[in-house]
């Protein structure tokens, strides 16, 4: 009896060690991503053979002292090696795990290479020749705390590889993954029974299952073998298993009867699972056709399974389309499925939700490194269930309509449509022209996580069908107070870049990368206000963002514009707003500086001044930090200093509840007038204090 481990992907391990049980192993017991067992010499070549969860089996040929590099040494090299290959064999060395002492795996497989060169040296006076490519002999070696196993890759490459897939086509799923989702869903206990696949894909699941139903060996074409070479080989033995293996096989596939059928709505992939089938050897039992998974036709009369991994994206970006794929899914299976089992694989419980379906049971399993869900659902006679959502489509379109004529009116292509209206749906939702970005605002902790999450899945289920768009223009973002440079920093790579109008100016607006869009449309009016306030002015915009206000300045008349902001990006970006409304010139300056220093020390003066600051932050001219309410007489100092005679200030902030020290701006010699009213719109109607927006000036 030898001693062996069996390496598998997480969350197949219980799984994995049923499987060897049958196939001959004893005292089989699971770890972390591996199973230990014991079994004799033709057991572990049946294994080798007809594992379908392993990634490689591994035959143990010691375990030593691994405490300190020396240790791992001294222990590789006492091994008899010329007793595992002979010198004139290629080998390589896997190396896995680590401890205090050995933290790299590249340096721990050295250290095990070096002994093994050494100790043929010492027996033979040669040494065997290190290869990285197919190697004939692998050394599999496992580090936990401070010992190591040192075993010999029976298998070689990995056996997921069964050798049928060569294209595996967008985001493939391994195929012990495969084998351990059928054998999860239930199908295995009732091979007879139809099985479909509506994502089939590059077809994995499904030639795993007909290798399953015809009682075929998964690695009976592989042509090399880590034992091939191995001094304890015993050839007569593993053609016996061969060759049971074999006959088993030609007579599953004369007797099969089971009905496979596999859909994809892409034609390029489907072309390349009648590829994978054709070298599995089991084309003639699976039927591949093209079509959309949600338009699928009626099933077949004798009930089945349905066992898909469908497209989970990876980027909140996608998920409104995800959803309404899986709602769609959920509505066909209710309305035509009834008896039948569905098993779909998802990395988001989300789009489980979306389904409106009770799972039976559920697993957790891995995709690589990408943590998934399996959930298994029976569908029963008259499910069906309730539109949810309802109150939320009502006021959505109850929004629309109060905004219609208003929209109508007004030079604008960008337009808020819901504000939190109703609490339990607490989101923010703006339309920009025929795309929509809705933004989450972080539930409270008294609303539990699943609950939230539903009632946005409510939102972008309704959204599309009253507002009349495509769920692939849904955006969606989730709005957190951001903390230093967070505003700065990019969210994704998408690039949706869209051109808009606003009374005349045109803007780029990124709605993906960011977690704002480069135009903040509760200010519309304020910049509204600016154009026809600029005329003949020299302009200057602190804080400036993407440079918006200095756009509506330029296209107002503005005899020269300062865009001052301490971000290199939105400088660009606001640069690229000029370009694009054709605003070129030496007297539109754009200036990369903290804007309370540049401020301090500025020499100039100017007619307009418009300055939107932050209501909190970490300033280096400032002794500990700037608070717009706290420091904002400090401010208009600063502003006074610098504002020409006749000019005016528009001071606008985001504070809530902000107070405008009257009494100290009288003492500045100013005069303040609040304007807040005269810069909120009919779309930011129920956020009274969204902003707060004033105009000063000197005394007379």
């Amino acid at each position: 009896m030898k001693r062996f481990y069996a390496a598998t992907p997480k969350g197949l391990e219980y799984l994995l060690v049923d499987e060897l049980t049958e196939l001959g192993a004893v005292n089989a017991k699971e770890g972390q991503a591996v199973v230990h067992f014991e079994a004799e010499l033709d057991a572990a070549y049946r294994i080798c053979l007809w594992s379908r969860l392993a990634s490689r089996i591994v035959l143990v040929l010691d375990e030593v002292q691994a405490k300190t590099a020396e240790q791992i040494y001294d222990g590789v090299k006492g091994i008899f090696w010329p007793g595992v290959f002979a010198p004139q064999n290629d080998f390589a060395v896997d190396f896995h795990g680590g401890n205090r002492e050995i933290r790299n795996s590249q340096f721990g497989a050295l250290k095990v290479k070096d002994a093994i060169v050494d100790s043929f040296m010492e027996e033979w006076g040669t040494r065997p020749t290190v290869s990285k490519q197919s190697p004939q002999i692998r050394i599999d070696c496992a580090l936990r705390a401070d010992k190591l196993l040192v075993g010999l890759n029976l298998t070689g490459a990995a056996m997921h590889q069964r050798g049928y897939r060569l294209d595996k086509g967008k985001a493939p799923m391994r195929e012990n993954l495969a084998a351990a989702v059928l054998m999860r869903s239930g199908w295995t206990q009732a091979m007879d029974k139809p099985l479909i696949d509506p994502f089939c894909g590059s077809g994995t699941l499904l030639v795993e299952a007909a290798l399953m139903a015809t009682d075929t060996a998964p690695l009976l074409q592989r042509q090399s073998w880590g034992f091939d070479h191995w001094a304890g080989h015993q050839p007569a033995l593993w053609r016996e298993v061969l060759t049971e293996a074999q006959v088993r096989a030609n007579r599953g596939q004369n007797h099969c009867k089971t009905r496979f059928i596999g859909r994809d709505i892409n034609r390029r992939v489907l072309s390349i699972a009648k590829e994978n089938a054709e070298r599995a050897g089991v084309a003639s039992l699976i039927q591949f056709e093209g079509g959309d998974a949600t338009n699928m036709p009626s099933p077949p009369a004798t009930q089945g399974y349905v066992v898909a991994n469908p497209p989970y994206g990876e980027r909140l970006g996608d998920m409104p389309a995800l959803l309404h794929l899986f709602a769609r899914l959920g509505q066909q299976f209710k309305a035509e499925w009834a008896g039948w089992q569905v098993s779909l694989l998802c990395s988001d419980p989300m789009l489980l939700s979306a389904l409106r379906l009770k799972a039976e049971k559920q697993y957790k399993l891995y995709n690589g490194a990408l943590e998934v869900i399996l959930a298994n659902y029976p569908i029963t006679e008259g499910v069906g269930g309730r539109v949810f959502g309802e109150d939320f489509a009502n006021r959505l379109k109850k929004n629309l309509k109060g905004l219609a004529k208003w929209v109508k009116q007004q030079d604008i292509d960008c337009y808020r449509v819901y504000d939190a209206d109703l609490p339990e749906y607490n989101v923010a939702i703006d339309r920009y022209q025929d795309w929509v970005v809705v933004q989450e605002y972080a539930p409270p902790k008294s609303v539990p996580e699943q609950k939230a999450r539903q009632r946005l899945i409510d939102v972008l289920l309704h959204l599309p069908e009253v507002l009349e768009v495509d769920p692939q223009q849904v955006i969606v973002k989730v709005r957190q107070q951001q903390k230093g440079k967070g505003q700065y920093e990019k969210l994704a790579q998408e690039h949706e870049e869209l051109k808009v109008n606003e009374y005349g100016a045109k803007f780029l607006v990124n709605l993906t990368d960011y977690l704002d869009t480069g135009l903040f449309l509760d200010h519309r009016l304020a910049r509204r206000y600016i154009q026809e306030h600029a005329q003949d002015k020299r302009f200057l915009n602190l804080f400036a963002y993407t440079g918006s206000a200095s756009v509506h300045a330029a296209v107002g008349g503005a005899r020269a514009t300062t865009t001052v902001d301490m971000s290199k990006t939105y400088l660009r970006w606001a640069e690229d707003n000029f370009s694009l409304n054709r605003l070129r010139g030496r007297e539109h300056r754009f200036i990369q500086a903290d804007c309370l220093a540049w401020l301090e020390a500025c020499p100039e003066q100017f007619d307009f001044i418009f300055i939107d600051p932050p209501t909190f932050s970490n300033s280096k001219r400032m002794e500990k930090t700037f608070d717009v309410q706290r420091d904002h007489l400090w401010l208009m100092t600063q502003l006074k200093r610098i504002l020409a005679p006749g000019g005016e200030i528009l001071f606008s902030n985001n504070k809530r509840h902000f107070k405008m020290d009257e009494e100290g701006i009288r003492e500045l010699g100013l005069v303040a007038k609040n304007i807040t009213a005269q810069t909120q719109s009919p779309d930011f109607a129920r956020n009274k204090q969204i902003h707060n927006a004033w105009v000063l000036h000197h005394a007379e």
